[in-house]
């Protein structure tokens, strides 16, 4: 077992030693995909091109520093990197994308389940990927598309097909002998064909034989349906077993997030999970309404990875404006600690998740600050907390709201 794995191990288990329960609270706020790279015209990330007079302020009162979401030089998905910033090294506990799908739309699972994200496509007359996202055409759209797929049958197996939001779907595969030892459909660039599904070992061998026989079916299905007249799965997997925020930290926690994967994170490791719309406006409702409820709040915003992800370096600008224009509504409840971070980095140049550590900043009474002015990427180089991995940050946050016991004697 690596040394990252032992500690990650030994991290759960000494927070769940030294996790006290105070009403201190703590609020997490992660604007996913809050990293990026410098324009070539300007010199500047979209982070620190955007007027953040809030942000900066509350960075000049605070510790800041960059964080890995997996370890240098990885690119993470979006679970892992939610998994590192909720205290779980997401090299020790993984999830698929497809459970999280799931339990974010309240799909009712069973044991044996396994369950995959699906992406409708564009492709061309030649079979070829031209839009990985269909146009990100509207949920309407889509219920129609999962309508006619859900309930096929292959080999005594039941596809279940449920529409999540815009462009994605989840399949869920229910029938016995399943496994999720199986490789994407879906091979995250355009120009190429979708991929033929294979097992990563050989009890996976009948699984995944229907994935592709289902994929057949369904392609024929949808062929007519432009721009969504493809399927992409990835993420096959089955409901892992956590222990829970309760069980770990003491803490009575909630999530605030707009799209159902998010909430399906949350859900994995016991967050209450708050009614709430996608408007940033509707989220901050949700939150004042339950301040007094709960003692930590996930507060996620979908904007600035969905611009960056399409590279339009200019609305995640303008996304991450619109949330520091927000910040003092956050800032005024007083919790007790605030965090500000991403899951991960989505420079728009790229138009994908990438490896470059994220900024993130702690504020709080005991926090000690450090010279940092800025709330940006180069700025939070030079902070006090220095460059760390994400799932050291719950025990900061932890700390700061006094909320961690005396380790020995």
């Amino acid at each position: 077992m690596s040394s990252n794995i032992m500690n990650s191990v030994d991290q759960i288990s000494l927070m769940r030693e030294l996790s006290l329960e105070t009403p201190s609270k703590i609020v997490m706020i992660v604007l996913d995909g809050l990293g990026g790279l410098p324009s070539p015209e300007t010199g500047r990330t979209e982070l620190e091109s955007a007027a953040v007079p809030n942000l900066n302020a509350l960075a000049a009162k605070c510790v800041c520093g960059l964080s890995d979401p997996v370890m240098p030089g990885i690119t993470p998905g979006s679970g892992p990197g939610h998994l590192g910033l909720f205290g779980y090294d997401p090299l020790k506990f993984i999830i698929g994308r497809g459970i999280l799908e799931a339990l974010g739309i309240d799909f009712e699972l069973e044991e044996g389940d396994v369950a995959a994200r699906v992406n409708l496509c564009t492709l061309d007359d030649n079979g070829v990927i031209v839009d990985r996202r269909a146009g990100r055409i509207n949920t309407e759209k889509s219920q129609q598309i999962a309508a006619l797929l859900n309930n096929i049958e292959i080999d005594g197996v039941q596809v279940l097909v449920e529409p999540v939001k815009d462009h994605r779907l989840v399949a869920v595969f229910r029938g016995g002998g399943l496994s999720d030892a199986l490789s994407d459909s879906d091979p995250q660039r355009t120009g190429s064909r979708p991929l033929a599904v294979f097992p990563s070992q050989s009890s996976a061998n009948r699984t995944a034989s229907i994935v592709n026989r289902f994929l057949e079916t369904a392609a024929e299905i949808i062929s007519d349906f432009h721009p969504a007249n493809g399927l992409l799965l990835r993420g096959f997997s089955k409901k892992p077993s956590f222990l829970s925020f309760k069980e770990v930290y003491k803490l009575n926690a909630c999530a605030i997030a707009g799209y159902p994967m998010y909430r399906g994170l949350a859900k994995v490791v016991g967050m209450t999970v708050l009614k709430s719309g996608t408007s940033l406006s509707g989220q901050l409702e949700i939150l004042k309404a339950n301040y007094r409820q709960f003692d930590f709040f996930f507060f996620h915003i979908k904007a600035t990875d969905a611009a960056g992800e399409d590279g339009n370096f200019q609305r995640k600008v303008s996304a991450i404006e619109e949330f520091d224009r927000c910040l003092p509504l956050i800032t005024e409840l007083n919790p007790e600690v605030i965090l500000v971070t991403g899951d991960h980095s989505t420079p728009a140049m790229m138009g994908s998740h990438s490896w470059h550590p994220v900024p993130v900043m702690v504020s709080g009474r005991y926090c000690r600050p450090d010279t940092v002015r800025e709330f940006n990427e180069t700025a939070c180089c030079q902070g006090g907390l220095g460059r760390l991995p994400a799932y050291h940050l719950m025990p900061l946050v932890m700390a700061n709201a006094l909320k961690l016991g005396k380790y020995g004697a």
